[in-house]
């Protein structure tokens, strides 16, 4: 027997233990969280898109190298004298020398009919292979803005991932306490239940014994109801979060671990909440992509100077006679826009406007930062009292509700006195429920304001 104790006991302890660990705690949930919850990867693929046109500003201090490959063929007469021209085939026949000179020997020495050859040529292929290099020298600094422009880009999209992350990690710690908050309430109800069931059985055996009436009974009947319908709603409630968990971790999740103690106050000052808040941070760097895009206008200012080199072969035939066809080309320009209407003085002058603007845009948010934080405080400051101040109350009508329920079983008061005593109980408890609720929503504002990731 005692074998089959122990055996019973090892078997109860390794179910416990499993279900423990099936349960999914908060630094669990938000590891997964990170990795799974699609807005987190979308912002992440944002992140990507800015990096690939950031090198696509970076590769234009590389030029380009190009290589064209041309094929034709034609009897226009321009273009077949041209083609043998790059080739490097051209020769006094097509200028029409034989039939000059025959003319010429034959004592027509004012021979002035057109060339055959030159002007109905006949067909000609034309195969030319180029390959071209173009290489920018100096922009007026235009790509080095560019350049900037997209660094502060890339690092406002890597600040939206951090918001979203910051956003996701506020809406996973709020659910968890909630269902920590939800469990409370659900075992303090509970208690209550089981103290009706009490009251029920206590109740019918007065009735019994002729000490209690049969309307007693249904008032405590109605009572139980009206508690398992709040219980009913709280396990719904329960369900709703488990879902919301789930959509958040992109994963199905049926139990977790709340948390065992309310969360904390976070022990951060007005100046590091200010210093850490991610719109302030997208806002400075807004400001500093203003700064790059001023300076991005000037640069219609300046010249821009480019070089550029290819090498050519051409034939009537593809890469025939390459090496003897070749040609090569070297060269530079300097393009400057000495005069467009003041259209580059107007877009600078809307640069610096811009700038201003942005700059302003910076200190409003701080000052509206600032506020929401002293505003935040003192809510949290006010809905401790309110959850002290509750909980007394709470501790009050527990013992008055204890009470009444003695008094009643000796008669010296009716069940409506003892319903009434529990229904203040059960207000109290609900209260409760939602002071602390506001507090955890208050606390995570004021961190979600300051972006901790925590």
């Amino acid at each position: 027997m005692k074998k089959i104790i122990s055996i019973l006991s090892f078997a109860l302890l390794l179910s416990a233990n499993d279900t423990t660990a099936d349960a999914l705690s908060l630094t669990q949930a938000l590891e997964i969280l990170k990795s799974q919850n699609l807005e987190i990867k979308a912002a992440e693929l944002d992140i990507e898109s800015a990096k690939a046109k950031k090198d696509t500003v970076s590769g234009m201090n590389w030029g380009k190298l190009t290589f064209t490959q041309d094929f034709a063929r034609s009897n226009d007469a321009g273009n077949v004298f041209g083609f043998k021209l790059t080739s490097r085939e051209a020769n006094f026949g097509d200028f029409g020398a034989e039939e000059f000179m025959n003319n010429f020997m034959a004592g027509n020495p004012d021979y002035v009919t057109p060339p055959q050859n030159l002007n109905y040529p006949g067909y000609r292929n034309f195969f030319q292979s180029k390959v071209k290099y173009e290489v920018p020298l100096f922009t007026g600094f235009a790509i080095s803005s560019y350049t900037n422009i997209m660094n502060e880009m890339t690092k406002l999209k890597k600040l939206d991932k951090k918001k979203v992350l910051s956003e996701k990690t506020y809406e996973l710690r709020k659910s968890y306490y909630d269902m920590a908050l939800l469990n409370t309430s659900i075992k303090n109800l509970r208690k209550i239940l089981d103290n009706i069931n009490t009251l029920e059985v206590t109740t019918q055996t007065m009735i019994d014994v002729g000490y209690a009436k049969h309307v007693d009974l249904l008032e405590v009947k109605a009572k139980k109801g009206n508690v398992e319908r709040l219980l009913s709603q709280m396990e719904a409630n329960k369900k709703l979060l488990y879902h919301y968990i789930s959509f958040l971790l992109n994963k199905q999740v049926s139990l977790i671990e709340p948390p065992v103690s309310e969360v904390p106050m976070p022990n951060l000052t007005n100046e590091q909440v200010l210093k850490r808040n991610l719109d302030i941070q997208k806002a400075t760097t807004g400001l500093e992509i203003r700064k790059s895009m001023v300076q991005s206008s000037k640069a219609a200012y300046y010249p821009t100077v480019g070089a550029f080199g290819e090498v050519a072969t051409a034939d009537n035939t593809f890469l025939g006679d390459a090496s003897d066809h070749k040609a090569y080309t070297l060269g530079a320009r300097l393009t400057w826009n000495l005069f467009n209407g003041g259209i580059d003085s107007a877009k600078i002058q809307e640069s610096k406007i811009e700038k201003m603007k942005m700059q302003s845009q910076l200190e409003l948010a701080k000052q509206g930062i600032a506020l929401k934080v002293a505003k935040i405080r003192t809510e949290i400051e006010s809905v401790d009292f309110e959850i002290a101040s509750l909980e007394k109350e709470l501790a009050l009508a527990n013992a008055i509700y204890e009470n009444y329920e003695g008094r009643y079983k000796e008669k010296l008061v009716s069940m409506s006195d003892v319903i009434i005593k529990q229904s203040a109980q059960i207000e109290k408890i609900l209260q409760l429920q939602i002071a602390k609720n506001k507090r955890t929503e208050k606390i995570f504002a004021l961190e979600k304001l300051a972006n901790g990731d925590k």
